[in-house]
Parts: structure tokens; sequence; C-alpha cells
């Protein structure tokens, strides 16, 4: 797949758009104005493979936690702001690394005049976001409802009043609980634009169910080659978010960092607890900085061929297991020892 040629944009540290990596970001879950767990929540984000943090900023109190949280992190933080231009400059001031904002809600032309001029000076980011929930009502007539085109007409309104403040360090989302709708209006901005894309399924739900939502969407778009940052939204821990984003990005390729485990379906062949085993073998390879694949297969017989992808597996037999390499059967041992012995072939890997 060939990336959408976007320009590159600085978040902190972190360049997107150009040639750079994907970016996976999430938002902290925590009132702002908790500074140690908002803290601890980022930190815990990194370690899991977060690279942009976004914070909401209601309130002064807010945007001064901001501040403090920002200094005791090492990714980039985005404030979220709706309505009050008085937070985004608030949490500017406070080290924003980029602002989050709707220019048509927040205040007129004025107090969006205000807003840029402090992006400017600080050479800020800004990202445009357009949701499917607050679409104008003008567009949602002229469009006889909420369409991808009235989105994109939106977005690109909003991006052309930051643009007339003489101002071009723009980041665009527009994001839809829609999936079909989100995927058509991110491929018409991205044939009009050349300015980075967020991409991502707004209110997408569950964990399980906004999984499914997000790899659909995310996958096709990333697929096409749109998208410089991406958030998986879930309704849970944001753990889990950047576990399943890192997922999406290592399954079409576009990453190759950490062990990528495969494990076959179940079937009447199964001579072993291969849900529990997969299970137990994925919790253990998170921590490995290995660009390899691990297969956990349920049959003796069949395992062996059906792991020949992976460069190390493991395969269930009636009360023996088998490791394997490259499909190729290296070792018999007890079923009780697979586990111990993929371990061990893993902490001696080169």
């Amino acid at each position: 797949m060939q990336r959408k040629f976007t320009r590159e944009i600085k978040i902190g540290n972190v360049a997107i758009g150009g040639n750079n990596p994907i970016a996976i970001q999430s938002m902290c879950n925590f009132p702002t104005e908790d500074t140690e767990k908002n803290v601890e929540q980022i930190l815990a984000l990194e370690k899991a493979g977060c690279e942009i943090i976004r914070l909401t900023v209601p309130t002064l109190e807010a945007a001064k936690s901001f501040g403090e949280i920002k200094k005791r992190v090492h990714i980039p933080c985005v404030a979220d702001i709706h309505f009050d231009y008085k937070m985004a400059i608030a949490a500017m001031e406070n080290g924003a690394d980029k602002i989050r904002i709707n220019p048509g809600n927040i205040g007129g032309k004025e107090k969006l005049a205000e807003v840029v001029k402090v992006a400017k000076e600080r050479n800020i980011p800004i990202r445009v976001g357009v949701n499917s929930g607050s679409l104008e009502k003008d567009l949602v007539a002229k469009y006889n409802g909420v369409t991808a085109e009235g989105l994109v007409e939106s977005a690109l309104d909003k991006v052309r009043m930051i643009e007339d403040e003489g101002y071009e360090n723009i980041v665009i989302s527009i994001k839809s609980s829609n999936v079909p709708m989100c995927v058509e209006a991110y491929e018409r901005i991205s044939e009009v634009s050349d300015y980075p894309l967020h991409v991502g399924i707004t209110e997408a739900g569950t964990i399980y169910a906004g999984n499914i939502k997000s790899a659909v969407g995310l996958g096709i778009l990333l697929h096409e080659g749109i998208g410089d940052t991406i958030r998986v939204s879930l309704t849970g821990d944001p753990l889990e978010e950047i576990k399943s984003a890192k997922a999406i990005l290592r399954s079409l390729g576009i990453r190759k960092e950490g062990i990528e485990v495969i494990s076959c379906p179940t079937c009447g062949r199964t001579k072993i607890d291969l849900i529990g085993l997969a299970n137990q073998v994925e919790e253990m390879v998170k921590d490995y900085p290995l660009n390899i694949k691990v297969a956990v297969m349920g049959c003796a017989v069949n395992g062996p061929g059906e792991a020949k992808e992976a460069d190390i597996g493991i395969a269930g037999g009636i009360n023996e297991g088998l490791l394997i390499k490259k499909g190729e059967i290296v070792k018999k041992l007890p079923q009780s020892e697979l586990l111990g012995a993929l371990k061990a072939e893993l902490d001696n890997w080169k």
C-alpha cells in the first residue's frame, strides 16, 4: 500500500505526515484536574505504546493541571477544547503541544483570531475536529441529512477559517460512528487536502463492538494509505485502545515491532486447552521486543504445517506437545512443558 502524501506537522517531539510513521493516540478518561491519576494513566499508556495523548481542558484549573501533567510525562499532550476560546489559550500557555477545536463554536471570528494568534506565536498545531453528531443544520438541510459530503464541506469551512488568519499548522479529523460514512468522508477529504489526517471511528462502542467497527473502518482507510495518526475509540480502559491500534497496524504490515501471535480455531481434533494456552502465550509475549510471529496450534497432526509461516510455535497432541520452528518439529515434550519451552526459546532468540 502507498501512503497518501500529507504535509509534515510537528506535535511536540512527534512528527506526523510526510514519511513519518502513523502515530498511535489515546485520551485520558480522568478529570484533568486530577493530576496524579492522569500522570499515572499516561505513563502506563506510554509503556503500552501510546505516542500522543489528549486531555480535556474545560476549566482554568484543568489548564493548570494540564501544565503539571505535561512536565511529568514523555509524550506530546493535546488539549481538547469545547466552546471556550479562553481555555484554548490557557492550555497553550500551559504547554499544550496541540489543541483540538471546532472553529465554528469557539465564540466567533474575533475569538478564533485570538486563539490562532497564540498558536502562531508558539507554533502549536490546531486540530480541526468535525463530528457527524454536531454537523451544522444548514449542511444537514443541504444534503438531506448527515452525509460524508456535508462532513467534508464542514471540515474545509473550518480549515479556511484558520487559514484566513494566516495559519496553516493544521491537522484534520472527521469522525462518525457510521463506518461507511466515516470512511467515505476521509476518502473525499484526502483527495482535496494535504493536511495530515487523524483517523478514527468515534463513539465506536464497547471493547467488543468498538474493536470490530474500528478494525473495519481503520483497516479500510489505512490500507488505502489514509491516516497519519489514529485512535481506536473504545468505551473502556484506554490501554485497550493502544493494544487494538497496534494490532490493526501490525495486521496490515504497517508496523512490525512486537510479537504477532497466530492461533488456530478450535475443532474436534484439539487435544489441549488451546483457548487457555493461546491467551497465556499472548500475555507472555507482550513485553518481548522481537519482530517475529509465534503460532499456537491445537493439533499435532496439522499444526506444524499450518504454523510454517511462523518463526516459532507450539502445538498440542494427546498427552504431549510439539515445539516447532518454521514448520519443522524440533522437539516433543509433555503438554505441561509447552509454555516454558516457548519462553526459553524467546528468552534466547537471536
